[in-house]
């Protein structure tokens, strides 16, 4: 039997995937089925700054400066009583760290200093193993450029690194102008790790309403070619972790990344579309292909197909 288990962000790993952040995180429930199928750590769903900042609002307004009557303010919840949504994520982080015997790793969507300092230090002392950054501002403004916008993630890496004593992981988009030179700068600034790539909700326009609308649009098996091959230039040229994310549903599209040079797979629409099982058969698929092909080891697998090793 090939041995699976892999290092990621310094955790070892019992294999190389793990089930990134999806709703199903939520629920304990369903994260229990998810270690149960062999997910080797969980990433949590994302606790974005927005959300956080707007329920600071809405308490400042309501419960610490209400501007009401006196007979309905009567009607409002102690401040006390009142649970935020950060309240929410880090009560979540402790509970999975009870239960659970793989690591969990926070993830936080923010661009603020405050945002990722703050919100970054509460999560560690929540017990969290790991934290996951998402690197993402819209760059619709012509008067910042990319060097600028680099920089901006830098310094807030630096300052909570400078607070943070957990390995740190940066999650980006494909959208950046030379990736292996911001991969390098991060990696200088205190990173971990790095996922690829980040997946989002694209705008559309309803022709029936007239309305901009979100749609949700899981991703297929196409969609790991553009990370295979970027995994493949990064393995040998950087030393940080690197997890492969987008379009893992086959034992064959986890070869590939892992092949490529990916240390951990993430997976998400495949367990949103199939459930904890998805994973399983992953798993089962990467093993039986690694029998037959006389692999010892994921270690011997990795990178074996990188960009430098062809």
């Amino acid at each position: 039997m090939p041995d699976l288990t892999t290092t990621y962000l310094g955790l070892p790993l019992k294999n190389p995937l793990v089930p990134s952040s999806t709703p199903l995180s939520h629920q304990l429930d369903a994260v229990l089925h998810l270690e149960d199928a062999g997910a080797a750590a969980i990433v949590m769903h994302s606790l974005f700054e927005e959300d956080v900042r707007n329920d600071e609002r809405m308490i400042d307004r309501f419960l610490v400066n209400p501007d009401s009557f006196g007979e309905a303010a009567g009607h409002l919840p102690f401040a006390n009583d009142y649970q935020s949504k950060l309240d929410t994520y880090l009560e979540q982080i402790s509970l999975l760290k009870q239960r659970l015997a793989i690591p969990v790793v926070a993830s936080l969507n923010g661009t603020s200093l405050s945002g990722w300092v703050e919100l970054g230090k509460e999560m560690q002392q929540a017990g969290a193993d790991a934290l996951e950054l998402n690197a993402w501002y819209m760059p619709g403004d012509p008067k910042v450029s990319g060097e600028a916008l680099e920089d901006h993630y830098i310094s807030l890496l630096q300052e909570l690194k400078g607070v943070v004593s957990i390995p740190v992981s940066m999650k980006l988009s494909p959208f950046f102008s030379s990736l292996p030179h911001f991969v390098q700068s991060i990696e200088q600034a205190g990173a971990a790790g790095v996922s690829l790539f980040n997946r989002f909700f694209q705008p559309d326009i309803d022709l029936a309403t007239l309305k901009v609308v979100d749609r949700v649009t899981l991703s297929t098996s196409a969609d790991v070619l553009l990370t295979m091959r970027w995994i493949a230039i990064l393995r040998g040229r950087s030393g940080l972790s690197l997890a492969a994310t987008g379009g893992v549903h086959r034992a064959e599209d986890a070869l590939k990344m892992l092949l490529a040079g990916a240390d951990v797979v993430h997976m998400a629409s495949a367990l949103l579309q199939r459930g904890p099982g998805a994973l399983r058969e992953v798993l089962d698929g990467l093993e039986r292909w690694m029998e037959v092909r006389e692999y010892a080891s994921v270690t011997q697998l990795k990178g074996s197909m990188s960009q430098q090793n062809l």
